[in-house]
């Protein structure tokens, strides 16, 4: 895959889905926004560490409303292989329960769904399957799509790290391929030597210069929403 694929926003480079939602169209009624995004960020496999809170607080700064669900109900990890354990105890249905109910009071208004890692995913499933979503911000993460969605003129930003062991070359490819046939305009933001967690200061992952050009890149992308 190339470094950097763009959709037609035109940005410089730097499980199936159920519809869960009283179906709807992407335009929001006048007045909830006044141009800013109401933003669902939901976190990595680590939980909701302080990287989080931080992102969340850098999107308020820009003048958008966040919600920070925690689906671990309070737990953190410095260990992906810890962090793995308690997120299979859950179990994934359990966790999509968790963030469906976090997000619906709010889906009225036209969420942007956001997430890091896993995190990511799951704000892929739930954008995928509301129909008044106003975009859709992955950050380290992607998920399965299914055949049959259809996300017409959804905006989708993915910042990922080039390589990332959690997703691949290949299936970065397919994914491209897959959520263009959805009818979403997608872009791709490619980060070389950068670590899977790279938007994270307190994980070896870290990349200041990856982190800092994904925030200036993503709140641009948010702007135009």
């Amino acid at each position: 895959m190339p470094p950097n694929l763009t959709g037609s926003r035109g940005h410089e480079p730097v499980t199936s889905v159920a519809s869960w939602v009283v179906p709807g169209t992407r335009a929001v009624t006048p007045g909830w926004h006044h141009g800013l995004m109401n933003i669902m960020l939901f976190h990595s496999t680590l939980g909701l560490r302080p990287a989080v809170l931080q992102a969340a607080d850098r999107l308020r700064s820009a003048g958008h409303e966040v919600w920070t669900p925690d689906l671990f109900e309070g737990r953190t990890f410095d260990e992906v292989e810890e962090s793995m354990e308690h997120k299979e105890k859950i179990g994934k249905d359990e966790l999509l329960k968790r963030a469906v109910l976090a997000s619906a009071p709010y889906s009225e208004r036209g969420l942007v769904y956001a997430g890091f890692s896993l995190g990511a995913s799951i704000a892929q499933t739930l954008a995928l399957g509301d129909d008044r979503a106003r975009g859709l911000l992955l950050l380290h993460g992607t998920s399965d799509i299914a055949p049959d969605v259809t996300a017409e003129d959804l905006p989708v930003q993915l910042h990922v790290a080039e390589p990332d062991p959690f997703e691949t070359d290949d299936w970065l490819s397919a994914w491209y391929l897959q959520m263009g046939r959805t009818g979403a305009d997608v872009e791709v933001y490619r980060y070389a030597g950068a670590g899977h967690l790279y938007t994270d200061p307190g994980l070896p992952d870290y990349d200041e210069e990856a982190a800092e050009a994904t925030w200036r890149v993503a709140l641009g992308f948010l702007d135009t929403l």
